[in-house]
């Protein structure tokens, strides 16, 4: 963690949370070759964040190294489901379930996930632990 990420007092502000689950989710999408300019230039899709649970167990301070997982636990037509945890070494700090829409890159209204990309996704549901 950097001096940016925390409070006066060393401890991650509760915010900065978002910010790394939203990157964790990024690049893993991107990971499985479906990074955003992808998404919308060839799907004309975009998901956008519709509901976040957030468990906040334990803080992270300055200088810790964190790991962020992401899982997909479920693939719907026109949304999905993943669950998110931040962990420093074995100590876990944070869980989330994140729920998210698929969206038209051009008008930003509903639309569903397109059949290739739906099934690409569908393939790599886990189911939880």
């Amino acid at each position: 963690m950097y001096w940016e990420d925390t409070d006066a007092g060393g401890v991650v502000y509760h915010a900065q949370y978002l910010a790394f689950l939203e990157r964790a989710r990024t690049e893993w999408m991107r990971a499985q070759g479906h990074g955003q300019d992808v998404l919308r230039t060839q799907h004309d899709l975009v998901f956008a964040v519709r509901a976040m649970r957030i468990d906040f167990r334990l803080p992270a301070r300055l200088d810790d190294a964190l790991q962020v997982s992401v899982s997909l636990v479920q693939c719907r037509r026109a949304s999905l489901v993943i669950a998110q945890s931040i962990r420093c070494g074995d100590t876990l700090l944070l869980d989330a379930e994140v729920r998210v829409a698929a969206l038209s890159a051009a008008g930003f209204k509903p639309r569903p996930i397109p059949q290739p990309l739906f099934e690409a996704l569908n393939a790599l549901v886990e189911t939880p632990a």
